[in-house]
């Protein structure tokens, strides 16, 4: 059975302070078509990308699909980026315009009827059937930002100023939602899938 101590042991052995940092000139690089300013831009970002559209989709092979055309869409853009030092935020925005567009196509496609579009959490790593179905109905308690936060900071490895700073939110607000969505996940799993109640 999947407890609180099993998500804070494995989110523990992924968490691994990032130290996000980029430099502007990258994306004059990657504007000029510097592939290696890519690549570079990739590996220092694409594990707290992940985890952001992870947080939006609920769905690997979408949030894989998002990431992809995040990085295409940069590489297009990459002679409109502004240096107001904050890269990642414009990183952000362009990820969440694209899922936006993504749930608005969605939605022209679902039938009258039809279940919602993300009802399911596809993960890309191997699980126990129930404990899969026991992680999916937490974090469906989750709030879209909760759920940003707290896989942001578990995932990605990030700090929670470095997530305020990201998702435009005060420091205290990104606190108080991770502490509250925490405490909504502990309350559902040691109540056994009850829904959280304030």
């Amino acid at each position: 059975m999947l407890t609180l101590a099993t998500l804070v042991d494995e989110s523990a052995i992924l968490k691994k302070r990032l130290n996000i940092k980029i430099n502007d000139n990258l994306f004059e690089q990657i504007a000029q078509g510097n592939m290696d300013a890519l690549e570079t831009l990739y590996s220092s970002t694409e594990r707290a990308l992940y985890a952001y559209l992870l947080s939006l989709t609920r769905d690997h092979n979408l949030a894989v699909d998002l990431l992809q055309e995040t990085y295409i869409k940069v590489m297009g853009a990459a002679h409109l980026y502004q240096p107001q030092g904050k890269p990642m935020a414009w990183i952000f925005s362009i990820a969440k315009n694209l899922f936006l567009d993504e749930l608005r196509k969605r939605s022209r496609e679902v039938v009258v009827g039809e279940t919602e579009v993300f009802d399911k959490i596809n993960l890309s790593y191997e699980m126990h059937p129930e404990n899969r179905l026991v992680l999916e109905a937490a974090l469906s308690e989750l709030s879209e930002t909760e759920r940003s936060i707290i896989l942001l900071f578990s995932v990605s490895g990030m700090k929670h100023r470095e997530i305020a700073g990201l998702l435009n939110l005060n420091l205290s607000t990104v606190l108080s939602k991770y502490h509250r969505g925490l405490k909504k996940l502990r309350t559902f799993l040691e109540e056994g899938g009850k829904t959280y109640e304030q």
